[in-house]
């Protein structure tokens, strides 16, 4: 608006000048002044920093709308998409497995996938049915779920993590009528409690997250943008140690090995001591990180390996500043791709230029472009906040606000196709966001954006949060906890802790007795939870805060955290390397603030 008024005022007095017949000279140099005079400076101040990345950022749009556009004319799906890769470079290495050092072409990828689709039609197993697959990362997975795509049957890719009421939560949510697993897993599965989850005529096999292989659009999209965004090339050979249910290794990584023809390394479970000989010894060029990967390689010994690898780009999302310079400092990575969505998201952002910090940008020059915006949310009730005329508020440069995007369905690239689970799709859509009867995709993420565009994340807001890589429900740790401790009130939330990524699980629990008993409880959360999902925090109180419609709150709770000055409540800290809960006292919370005790 005040762009829009600077530059009114200037058009108003050249044309008072011309009337008065002024030269054209001196008219333009005299609106031009108006308009700088007025606040124009800033927004040429602001075309000057940011052309060239907007320029960037809007070919990188239009090439993966049109492509899009192309695909959904000839009703292609990533099977026949893969088909087309496969006869530019038949004989190319498609996939790596690091643990073996076996080397799929993409001809042999083809073959396999054929060969499992064919399985798949004998089983009975018809387009539109879903089949999990439970099973840690490997290029057989990717065979799997390719060759179930090619006959319409969805692949749930369940987290090879999860165990008991979590596992068994996410195989009856995907209403599969199989389940495909690793034998390295088996001890994990009992048939008698999975046949009942799943749908009738359901079969178990066993060969030597819970993520959806998504469609055409989000897939795609995905593999598009990270492909052209970060300027990867046909040569690259991609490290990808992250775990295949999850949408960065499946798509970001597989994703161009399917779609754009390159290289792909799968390993089996990073780790930070072998990662950069791993590089070196597969000559990759391209590597995937979460942010805590970056933190626990500047955690290892110098090596000689560390510079002697051909990395050029790292990929991912969660990286620190501070982390984020050390990282290219010591490592020679000359390019940092940070991004950031969500799968079914319509409002994704990719850092394109190596800005330190930023997750992404929109353009302030032309934003409408790519339609989406901060807007203002209330910070004690995260409800979006509306201006008199009913539409949401958007935020100014420096105030953090809800990342959204409008929802456009014959836009493939503003669409939003939603969850099987219709009340979960519900909550992510808002009405009347930037004007009257519009819809919107709520990214349930709270970031920040400067006077440049660029975005930097704040918090994450909602029903989950992430640590150790992976995204953590706390309604079913809170589920499982109040399961374990007789249905008692729990409430689950994340914490930050200075100078580590993502945030740590903190349990609030209600214990009216004084009965609690930590050792216990640890015991059977190491049964019940995968590590990531274990509480590194506990609050024990008599009771937990709740609303006059018993929905427990914890505005309070995360505003205190685990400073036990804030509290008469008993704080415990999980210490990993003794294996118990610690009470926190003035000393053992410095300890944690100042990383002086290990997470």
């Amino acid at each position: 608006m005040r762009n829009a008024a600077s530059a009114s005022l200037s058009l108003g007095s050249l044309g008072l000048l011309r009337l008065f017949g002024v030269p054209w000279s001196w008219s333009l140099a005299a609106g031009f002044g108006v308009f700088l005079g007025t606040g124009g400076w800033k927004y040429l101040y602001i075309v000057v920093r940011t052309a060239k990345r907007d320029l960037n950022g809007l070919y990188v749009l239009l090439r993966v709308k049109i492509a899009l556009w192309h695909h959904l004319r000839l009703n292609s799906n990533i099977p026949s998409i893969f088909a087309q890769t496969v006869k530019q470079h038949p004989n190319k290495p498609a996939l790596i497995y690091d643990a073996t050092g076996e080397t799929w072409t993409f001809t042999q990828l083809d073959l396999l996938s054929n060969a499992v689709a064919q399985w798949a039609l004998a089983q009975g197993w018809a387009p539109g049915d879903v089949v999990a697959l439970f099973m840690e990362s490997r290029p057989l997975q990717v065979a799997l779920w390719l060759g179930l795509a090619k006959v319409g049957v969805e692949a749930a890719l369940i987290n090879f993590n999860l165990r008991r009421d979590a596992l068994l939560h996410c195989v009856g949510v995907s209403v599969s009528r199989g389940i495909v697993f690793g034998a390295e897993l088996a001890g994990e599965l009992s048939v008698d409690c999975l046949a009942s989850l799943l749908a009738p005529t359901a079969f178990m096999y066993l060969i030597i997250e819970s993520f959806l292989c998504c469609s055409i659009f989000r897939y795609y999209r995905i593999a598009a943008f990270g492909y052209h965004a970060f300027r990867m090339r046909q040569d690259d050979i991609i490290y990808d140690c992250l775990p295949l249910y999850h949408s960065a290794g499946n798509i970001m990584g597989v994703g161009q090995c399917l779609i754009n023809g390159l290289t792909v390394v799968v390993k089996k479970k990073f780790s930070a001591s072998r990662f950069w000989e791993d590089c070196i010894k597969h000559n990759c060029t391209v590597v995937q990180y979460i942010g805590e990967i970056c933190r626990y390689l500047l955690s290892q010994p110098v090596r000689p390996s560390e510079k002697g690898h051909r990395v050029r780009l790292a990929v991912g999302n969660g990286l620190r500043p501070s982390v984020w310079e050390a990282f290219t400092e010591r490592f020679g990575v000359a390019q940092v791709g940070e991004f950031y969505g969500a799968t079914e998201c319509n409002c994704s952002i990719a850092n394109m230029d190596g800005k330190v910090g930023a997750c992404g940008f929109n353009s302030r020059i032309l934003p409408n472009v790519y339609p989406i915006c901060l807007m203002k949310v209330d910070e004690e009730t995260t409800e979006l906040v509306r201006d008199r005329h009913g539409l949401c508020v958007p935020c100014r440069p420096g105030e953090p606000g809800l990342l959204v995007g409008r929802i456009n369905q014959q836009d493939p690239l503003r669409r939003f196709d939603g969850y099987a689970n219709q009340d979960a799709t519900r909550k992510k859509i808002a009405n009347n966001v930037f004007k009257k009867n519009d819809s919107a995709y709520l990214s349930g993420d709270v970031l920040v954006m400067d006077e440049l565009g660029y975005m930097y994340f704040r918090d994450r807001s909602g029903d989950t949060f992430r640590w150790r890589g992976e995204n953590v429900s706390t309604t079913e740790v809170e589920g499982t906890l109040s399961g374990l401790l007789g249905q008692a009130d729990v409430a689950v939330y994340g914490v930050s802790v200075p100078d580590v990524e993502g945030k740590a699980g903190m349990a609030s629990i209600a214990d009216p007795t004084g009965t609690f008993d930590c050792d216990a409880f640890l015991r059977e959360v190491q049964q019940a939870l995968p590590p990531y999902a274990r509480p590194v925090f506990l609050r024990i109180s008599p009771q937990v805060d709740t609303t006059g419609t018993f929905k427990i709150q914890k505005t309070r709770l995360q505003r205190e955290g685990y400073d036990p000055r804030l509290s008469t409540d008993q704080i415990y800290f999980l210490n990993s390397r003794a294996g118990r809960y610690e009470a926190v006292n003035e000393e053992l919370h410095s300890a944690i603030v100042e990383g002086r005790m290990a997470l």
